[in-house]
């Protein structure tokens, strides 16, 4: 099944910024799971630095917190993606560090649906 309606809308941030009292993360995840978005996954990076940063950022195992970069992934069709990105546009504009959006087509191969029900 190919499909080239279907875009991939890239969002990178880091762990700690926030929304309100809630990480931003967070919060664009149950948006768009309240958009009724088609999938969403966050992805924490190990290792990173964006355009404003002053140093690169790490993971390592002794630090507590760790502010560290993130991409969440958004797959729906392009009209849908830009729609959720008019809708959160104003936030992330009103973020006080920086972060990236990007929109690239994508073509689906599978798109498979789970049974909930299915007994091993």
């Amino acid at each position: 099944m190919a499909s080239s309606n279907y875009s991939i809308l890239k969002i990178y941030l880091s762990s700690t910024d926030k929304f309100r009292s809630k990480l931003m993360y967070e919060h664009l995840v149950h948006l768009a799971k309240e958009q009724n978005i088609s999938g969403v996954t966050v992805n924490r990076g190990i290792m990173g630095y964006g355009l404003s940063s002053t140093h690169i950022s790490t993971s390592r195992f002794w630090e507590l917190t760790e502010k560290l970069p993130l991409i969440v992934e958004m797959v729906d069709t392009t009209e849908a993606l830009g729609n959720f990105y008019k809708l959160i546009e104003p936030d992330l504009n009103d973020m006080e560090k920086g972060c990236l959006v990007s929109l690239e087509p994508v073509q689906i191969l599978l798109s498979k649906t789970g049974n909930k029900n299915r007994k091993k």
